[in-house]
């Protein structure tokens, strides 16, 4: 989530977050009742996967790259470490209390809550950009405290007023699996006290992905089920597979602070091997776990973590080193602000069904090239959003 230090930028990095938020967007948005199975999530138990079972792990891995070089700027300006870890917990906090309400928007009861399920959602969403918004610097500050002010005592008005279940047997919010956010939340803290304890060490940060990686083989083993009290909190920690798959991304983030003055072609080599090792281990570890998203195996952790160095070492050649990036352009502004792009269509999508505005006609359709072309055009529109709103200065920071 966080941005690279503008003078030690790397575009590559930008757009391959901005890719993959927009496949992120594609994805999400297809009918998949129609469109081909191979684009969407594989079940739990099927032993394969799709080309969303690898969007969300391909962000994880460039949140992680994206850690040193946003905690390395904050060391070089003089920041405590104090300062950092505080900056670190709020950052964590914020996404796992986002997480949970996006988590709970489709468990509204309108009936026992007292108002509409995408009212709900949208007063929320609206209310998350109120409160996280980065509002220019300047010396009238007063409106954008009341702003954020307005936003924050309306989010604890819609968590007061939440009910679920049914009026015979209520229930209020739930942790659950954390939400999207959440789960980055939880990588990011895991990769962040990585970063903070070893800094640019790749020894160290090479120990800690294999630590998290036997982690996940040992919960999917069946290990840790003396620690099932600690789950409903700790548990994403504890099944090791996102805290995996982030430190691996900040482990490449690393190598390129460390051996790019040794030139692009080493940097490039060097992913195309690790990718290939990681393809290899998550093939070698399918022997005894299926490969699966849902279940968050080993096997689907090592080789999404592959296909993501093999990605980014190709971005890097056109974008870092042949300097091809007008390509791109349109993606940019969505890697740049990523939870933007990533909310912002939410808002849009609960103001269309509380409307009955028949806007995402195409998801009706029985024709899957229509529904592909239809999300294709959705997702580019919501990429073009995100760059409409940040230059009127709403755009999220976290």
């Amino acid at each position: 989530m966080a941005n690279l230090e503008k003078r030690a930028r790397i575009a590559s990095v930008d757009i391959m977050r901005g890719l993959t938020l927009l496949l992120m967007l594609f994805v999400n948005d297809l009918n998949m009742k129609v469109a081909p199975a191979w684009l969407g999530h594989m079940k739990a138990d099927f032993d394969g996967m799709g080309l969303a079972d690898w969007v969300f792990p391909g962000f994880l891995f460039i949140v992680g790259m994206a850690i040193p070089f946003a905690i390395s700027g904050r060391i070089k300006k003089g920041e405590p470490v104090s300062g950092i870890l505080l900056h670190i917990a709020i950052r964590t906090f914020s996404l796992l209390v986002i997480g949970v309400l996006m988590l709970n928007s489709g468990r509204v009861n309108p009936e026992t809550t007292g108002i509409d399920r995408n009212l709900w959602a949208l007063l929320m969403y609206i209310s998350v950009f109120l409160v996280w918004n980065d509002y220019p610097a300047g010396k009238h500050k007063l409106p954008f405290r009341v702003l954020r002010a307005a936003g924050a005592a309306t989010l604890i008005f819609l968590a007061v007023i939440f009910r679920s279940g049914t009026a015979e047997n209520p229930g209020w919010m739930i942790t659950g699996w954390w939400g999207i956010l959440g789960l980055i939340g939880w990588g990011y803290l895991a990769a962040s006290l990585v970063y903070v304890a070893f800094r640019d060490s790749v020894a160290w940060t090479s120990v800690a992905v294999i630590f998290f990686l036997v982690i996940n083989i040992l919960d999917k083993s069946g290990v840790f089920g003396g620690l099932d009290p600690l789950r409903p909190v700790l548990g994403i920690i504890i099944q090791g597979n996102v805290p995996l798959i982030v430190v691996t991304g900040m482990l490449a983030g690393i190598l390129i602070r460390r051996v790019k003055e040794s030139g692009h072609i080493r940097i490039i080599l060097m992913f195309i091997v690790l990718g290939m090792v990681c393809l290899s281990m998550g093939f070698i570890l399918r022997e005894w776990f299926i490969i699966s998203k849902i279940m968050a195996t080993p096997s689907w952790g090592m080789i999404c973590s592959g296909i993501s160095f093999l990605v980014f070492a190709a971005i890097y050649w056109f974008a870092d080193v042949k300097g091809l990036t007008r390509w791109a352009g349109f993606v940019r502004p969505a890697g740049k602000h990523s939870l933007t792009t990533y909310l912002a269509p939410d808002i849009l999508y609960h103001a269309i069904w509380m409307s009955a505005i028949p806007v995402l006609f195409y998801k009706q359709s029985s024709e899957p090239l229509v529904v592909i072309i239809g999300s294709i055009a959705w997702a580019l529109l919501m990429a073009g959003l995100t760059a409409i709103l940040a230059r009127y200065s709403i755009k999220l920071k976290l």
